[in-house]
C-alpha cells in the first residue's frame, strides 16, 4: 500500500496517508483525503519514508480519496468564498455578545464536516452561545480552536524578512520555543526589531543552528579561562565558535585572535563574561 505525506488545511498540518488502490501520486498535486477532520483539500509533498512512518509528531491516520478534479477545483473556490462571508457573520455574533476575543480565521472543511474559527483571547471565553448561533446558522458542526500570536503568523502570514515564505507556514510542523539566549550565543544583533518574525516573537530560524553552536563551543575553552600559547600566558576573553577561534589577551595587554588548535595547555578554565570590544 502506497503511503504520501500530505499537506492539509489552513494550518498547513502534515498526515502520511494511504492512497486508494495503490495508487502514485506526484509531488504537488492537490488531492481529496479523508483525514481524522473529515473530507479535505490536501497537497502530496513526497512519498512517505521509513523514517517518515515512525515520526509521531505526524498523524497517520487517513486515506487519499483521489487527484483533485475540476468539479472538485470549482467547489474548493465556492467553499473559499462562503468562508469568507461566514468569517464576516461570525465577527458579527462576537461583536453582538460582546466577547473579548479577535476572529483570525474561519476554515470551512471541504466534505462540509466542520467550520473551525480561529481565535485570540486573552483568557477563557465562554462561547457557548456564540457556537449555538453559529451552529444554526451554518447547520455544520462547529470547533473553536484558540491559537496563540506564532499560529496567528502561521495562519496570515507570507513571507519574512529573509524573503522566504515563513517557516511556520511551509515546512515547521510545531514551533519549538525560542530563547534571547539562542540569538546571544549565535552572535546575532539583540535588537528585538530585528530578530523578531511576523508573530512579533523571536525567529524560529534561532533554533535551527543553535545545537550545533552548542556542540561547537564545547570543544572552546570557556571566557575567562587561562590558557598557554607559543607566545605565552594569555587569558580568553571571547569566542568564535563556527570559526573555533579564540580572542585572548596577554599580560601586556595585547589582544589576539588565535586558533582554539594553538592552545597548548589550559592552565585555568573560567566561566565569566567576555570584555567588550576587540
Amino acid at each position: 500500500m502506497a503511503k504520501f505525506v500530505v499537506r492539509y488545511g489552513v494550518a498547513r498540518h502534515l498526515a502520511v496517508l494511504s492512497s486508494r488502490g495503490g495508487m502514485v501520486f506526484d509531488r504537488g498535486t492537490k488531492v481529496i483525503a479523508r483525514t481524522n477532520r473529515g473530507l479535505e483539500v490536501g497537497e502530496v509533498l513526497c512519498e512517505a519514508s521509513p523514517a517518515r512512518l515512525e515520526d509521531s509528531e505526524i498523524t497517520t491516520e487517513g486515506q487519499i480519496l483521489r487527484e483533485m478534479t475540476a468539479e472538485d477545483t470549482n467547489e474548493q473556490a465556492h467553499i473559499e468564498t462562503s468562508a469568507r462571508h461566514e468569517f464576516g457573520i461570525c465577527r458579527r455574533h462576537v461583536d453582538e455578545l460582546a466577547l473579548q476575543m479577535q476572529i483570525v480565521d474561519i476554515e470551512h472543511l471541504f466534505g462540509g464536516e466542520r467550520i473551525v474559527v480561529y481565535y485570540l483571547a486573552e483568557g477563557r471565553i465562554d462561547f457557548r452561545e456564540l457556537v449555538k448561533r453559529l451552529a444554526g446558522e451554518f447547520q455544520t458542526r462547529i470547533e473553536m480552536r484558540q491559537i496563540g500570536v506564532r499560529d496567528e503568523a502561521k495562519l496570515l502570514a507570507d513571507f519574512g524578512d529573509c524573503g522566504k515564505a515563513v517557516c511556520c507556514n511551509t515546512h515547521l510542523i510545531e514551533m519549538p520555543p525560542v530563547s534571547m539566549k539562542m540569538a546571544k550565543l549565535q552572535k546575532a544583533t539583540l535588537d528585538p526589531t530585528k530578530i523578531s518574525g511576523r508573530c512579533g516573537r523571536l525567529k524560529c530560524c534561532l533554533r535551527y543552528e543553535y545545537d550545533t553552536y552548542v556542540e561547537l563551543q564545547r570543544d572552546l575553552p570557556p571566557i575567562g579561562s587561562e590558557v598557554n600559547l607559543e607566545k605565552g600566558a594569555a587569558r580568553v576573553i571571547g569566542q568564535e565558535i563556527l570559526a573555533q577561534q579564540l580572542l585572548v589577551e596577554f599580560e601586556d595587554s595585547r589582544r589576539v585572535l588565535v586558533d582554539v588548535a594553538d592552545v597548548l595547555s589550559v592552565t585555568r578554565r573560567g566561566g565569566g563574561r567576555a570584555k567588550t570590544g576587540n
